[in-house]
């Protein structure tokens, strides 16, 4: 069972992807339930897999070989280790409680089979991804998650007035087939580079094994580094792949307006698994970069920590400062999304720029991760209740009340102070692991950016709930008290990852030092802690003082504002002109967005007429026109020869054959 429980986990969501369509439609909405108990096989199967951790080194569990024509082979196998078990644990049990809640919440909305279709081939295609043992395999899992993220955030294609999102007049709004498209165009930029840097290693390896590039790490990429700057060139493809699918600068343009999609589709995609299958691949090649870094002392290898680590620190900061000033309830969490993950980033980078910091690093990322997945998922299930009770995307209007919906209020209360990292909740403890990393390592510049954000994310957090729940006018007649607490089917999933958010906070330490050990021996294992003493955490309480300053520093006047209501925020941005360039700045998206469309989308759109006029309309002229009129032009003069006469027809055929004879006897002499 042991061996079989990793390929039923993402054989099942790819087989209920079909099962509702081969059940007959007049059982209704029922066939989704099958739909939903093919995801909960995958979650039980996921964790018969928990009593092998912590475990040694790694396990490869065989599959189908295909050969290559170069006389290799490449093996669709399963790689387990600690990494993949509890990945897969944490992404089976999210997606089986975003389906349970989008049960009720997709009911009536259009283009349901189509929703449950790419909605379950996605948590397949997840799985892969993390339990393949080679590139191959897992670049399979990764463009299945890609095509159903594009087709997902487009399931309003129709591109129906309600469905917008931006905006509100008079600023642009966006619509979801563009929304899809961009994330699609973007993405798939990323998944060019990363295949051209796999192809790079194996021209040097000989292999797309994971194992394999452990083990002969030593010889292939001493052989890359024999050419000056090919490394880096590789390492900057490869980083490309990950940036892009985790929305990392530059290519974080796209998850903001990947909100136009549903809302589980938010939650599910865009906060609990897809944007985190970047760190995943990060993680994953880590120990390859580390290895070369720190024992073989290739100094290009250090190129892959430090870019990551600079990379997620500026995307941490840039997100979350354009989450101040967002109104749209779900494009807030999204910069969030994008923000937080900046952290895992960073921490991962952290863990290679010292050779003191590998576990706390790896450790305190993979830790933020699984918090992050269950505290950002629960906010976006809340967010999917809070639009529909509302009957508005901005948190400007929505004026609802902490009393007709006492759970949601309390669930995302908890929620959102996980994501500031308020002790005890579980965001602290793994947002404290990677400050302590970035202080320990020396790095100081990238220390004090990420303790700046601490601040920023304290300021955005409680200004949208603020705004949310505690507007001036909350007793006021227009306040939406017609609209209740959610229904329990859609309650029960983000209630039970609130809850568990606070289970995780009490027992955090006892956690982190659990993948702190399970980390640390799997490392020994694979040769890399020559340098270190086992089991040993660094420990410093600067990071952690410093950290609980700036949260008071960014939330005492977003509580003053949004929630005592003492001081109005447009008002003293209206009084002083600095504060008003500066939001003007942060509502532009830092100017980032508006440039890339000036470069790239705008010079393509305006070029769309004049191609069509001069060039399409000239080939199709030529192909479609021109070629069938030469064609009959010769048919016509070929007719008229034809004269039915059967010795004039001989002679046209012993002409023919002259001169093939003739050309044959040339060829020959």
């Amino acid at each position: 069972m042991i061996d079989l429980a990793p390929w039923l986990c993402w054989i099942m969501p790819t087989i209920g992807s079909i099962a509702h369509y081969l059940l007959p439609k007049r059982i209704g909405r029922k066939r989704y339930i099958v739909t939903i108990g093919f995801t909960f096989i995958t979650f039980i199967m996921a964790t018969t897999m928990l009593p092998l951790l912590p475990i040694h080194g790694y396990k490869e569990i065989g599959g189908i070989w295909l050969s290559l024509p170069d006389g290799n082979y490449v093996e669709f196998a399963i790689l387990i280790d600690n990494l993949s078990i509890i990945l897969t644990n944490l992404v089976a049990f999210l997606s089986l409680l975003i389906l349970i809640y989008s049960y009720k919440y997709m009911e009536g909305e259009p283009g349901e089979d189509r929703y449950w279709f790419f909605m379950s081939l996605f948590v397949g295609g997840m799985l892969i991804l993390i339990l393949a043992n080679n590139f191959i395999f897992f670049f399979i899992g990764w463009k299945i998650v890609g095509l159903c993220s594009f087709a997902l955030i487009s399931h309003y294609y129709s591109d129906e007035r309600k469905y917008w999102i931006g905006g509100p007049e008079p600023y642009p709004f966006q619509k979801p087939s563009r929304c899809g498209l961009k994330a699609l165009f973007v993405t798939t930029l990323g998944d060019v580079a990363l295949l051209a840097s796999i192809i790079i290693i194996y021209l040097y390896s000989g292999t797309f094994s994971f194992m394999e590039l452990y083990k002969n790490v030593n010889i292939w990429m001493s052989e890359i580094a024999k050419t000056p700057g090919l490394l880096t060139i590789t390492i900057l493809l490869f980083l490309c792949g990950p940036f892009s699918k985790s929305a990392q600068f530059p290519f974080h343009e796209w998850l903001p307006e990947a909100m136009s999609g549903p809302t589980p589709v938010s939650a599910l995609i865009h906060a609990a698994t897809m944007v985190k299958a970047g760190v995943y691949l990060v993680a994953r090649v880590l120990p390859i970069f580390y290895f070369g870094t720190w024992i073989l002392g290739i100094k290009e290898a250090y190129n892959f920590f430090l870019i990551v680590a600079i990379i997620g620190g500026f995307t941490a900061f840039l997100a979350a400062t354009q989450a101040m000033v967002a109104i749209e309830l779900k494009k807030v969490l999204a910069y969030s999304t994008m923000s937080v993950i900046g952290y895992m980033m960073l921490g991962l980078g952290i863990a290679g720029i010292s050779s003191e910091t590998l576990i706390e690093g790896f450790t305190s990322s993979i830790f933020h991760l699984i918090n992050h997945g269950i505290f950002k998922a629960a906010l976006f299930l809340c967010a999917g209740v809070l639009i529909h009770a509302s009957g508005s995307i901005y948190i400007t209007d929505m004026k609802l009340s902490s009393r007709t919906m006492k759970f949601t209020w309390i669930f995302m209360w908890i929620s959102s102070l996980a994501l500031i990292g308020i002790p005890p909740l579980s965001g602290f403890w793994s947002k404290e692991g990677i400050l302590s990393s970035c202080y320990i390592s020396g790095q100081y510049w990238i220390f004090i950016l990420s303790v700046l954000t601490v601040a920023v994310t304290s300021f955005y957090v409680i200004r949208l709930m603020g705004v949310t729940f505690h507007s001036p006018n909350e007793n006021n007649s227009n306040k939406n008290h017609e609209h209740g607490e959610a229904s329990k089917i859609m309650l029960i999933p983000y209630g039970i990852l609130a809850i568990l958010t606070v289970i995780i906070g009490i027992v955090g330490p006892w956690i982190n030092n659990m993948l702190y050990e399970f980390f640390a021996k799997e490392f020994y294992d694979i040769h890399l802690l020559e340098f270190h003493t086992l089991s040993i955490a660094h420990e410093s309480i600067i990071p952690t003082i410093l950290s609980i300053v700036m949260i008071v520093i960014g939330g005492l006047p977003a509580y003053y504002v949004y929630i005592a209501n003492k001081l109005s925020s447009i008002n003293i941005i209206e009084r002083y002109g600095i504060l008003k360039a500066f939001h003007k700045f942060l509502w532009n998206r830092w100017y980032i967005d508006s440039a890339f469309n000036k470069i790239f989308v705008y010079p393509i759109l305006a070029s769309r007429e004049p191609t069509e006029k001069y060039l399409e309309g000239n080939m199709d002229l030529a192909i479609n026109v021109g070629i069938p009129k030469l064609f009959s032009h010769i048919s016509n003069n070929i007719r008229r020869i034809q004269t039915g006469i059967l010795s004039i027809n001989m002679l046209y055929a012993l002409t023919f054959f002259v001169i093939i004879l003739v050309f044959v006897i040339w060829v020959i002499i």
